[in-house]
């Protein structure tokens, strides 16, 4: 049986001799399909390295946006707390205002009440009740300023070290950027917790991330909050005393170890916590970026 091929000619170019070689057509086509396959080969890891690049552009160009977008909510975080704090202090502000304006009314009467001849007090009728009202709000005063002393926040809630302090951290869990509204104080489970001031037990249950957790209520628009707890001494609507007991340190919660929340909220907003922790002259060891 014939076999097709094809002669390929060499010449020496000194020697002048010619060679042939033959070479069969099944060799021909699959030197022709390897360089086929070769170019395809080729052409698949050239698009792959392309997109690959498209793609890490694509990753680099999103991860500097976030970045930029991380960088702008913790400022507008850092000024939303700072509003929040500075309408805590209105309100309180509020608050003294408008007690003041209620003793004012108290000593001048109604308005109008000039006017209605005889039911105007004389001279002297008026000098005795204000030194009598001076005398009652004297002594109200004093009271009310033994009771404030007390429901300013003064001791330390827990026995143990303060791990992360109050302001922008990085969430443990999203690593994104947040707001941590009070400080995170390490101690072992079933350590007890006991109220920094005293006041009236506001909320007792779960507070979502915050697990466990416990509201008092100092008045005047001061209150404090207690988190991760394991459980609870206190029920709702109880009046405690600074230095009580109202639970235990706990690990319920958004949490990675067991430690206490402890927040101050004036007016609702949260405000640093450490500044009543100082009053109290417990030096404890300070860490960042502790878990909530």
């Amino acid at each position: 049986m014939q076999q097709n091929y094809f002669i390929v000619v060499l010449a020496h170019s000194l020697r002048g001799k010619l060679r042939r070689i033959r070479v069969p057509l099944t060799v021909v086509y699959a030197v022709m399909a390897l360089a086929l396959l070769g170019c395809f080969s080729i052409f698949g890891f050239v698009s792959s390295y392309a997109r690959m690049a498209w793609k890490v552009a694509n990753y680099n160009a999103l991860r500097n946006e976030v970045d930029a977008m991380r960088t702008r909510y913790q400022r507008l975080q850092k000024v939303v707390n700072q509003t929040n704090q500075q309408m805590a202090s209105l309100q309180l502000f509020a608050n003294e205002v408008s007690v003041a304006y209620g003793i004012k009314q108290k000593l001048e009467g109604p308005p109008g009440i000039a006017e209605e001849g005889r039911l105007v007090p004389t001279y002297r009728e008026s000098v005795a009740e204000f030194t009598s009202l001076r005398n009652y709000h004297g002594v109200e005063n004093n009271f009310a300023r033994r009771w404030h002393v007390n429901a300013q926040p003064g001791i330390w809630p827990v026995e143990g070290r303060l791990m992360c302090g109050f302001g922008i951290r990085t969430d443990p869990f999203s690593g994104e950027g947040a707001m941590h509204t009070g400080v995170d104080i390490s101690a072992p489970t079933g350590t007890a917790v006991r109220t920094t001031a005293d006041g009236l037990v506001e909320f007792v249950g779960w507070g979502n991330g915050y697990g466990q957790m416990i509201v008092v209520d100092h008045g005047n628009g001061i209150e404090t909050w207690y988190a991760h707890l394991s459980r609870f001494s206190v029920m709702e609507g109880q009046e405690v005393r600074r230095g009580d007991q109202i639970g235990a340190v706990g690990s319920t919660g958004r949490v990675t170890a067991p430690h206490l929340h402890y927040e101050v909220r004036l007016g609702g907003a949260p405000v640093n916590p450490y500044r009543y922790l100082a009053k109290a002259g417990v030096v404890q060891l300070v860490k960042r970026d502790f878990p909530f």
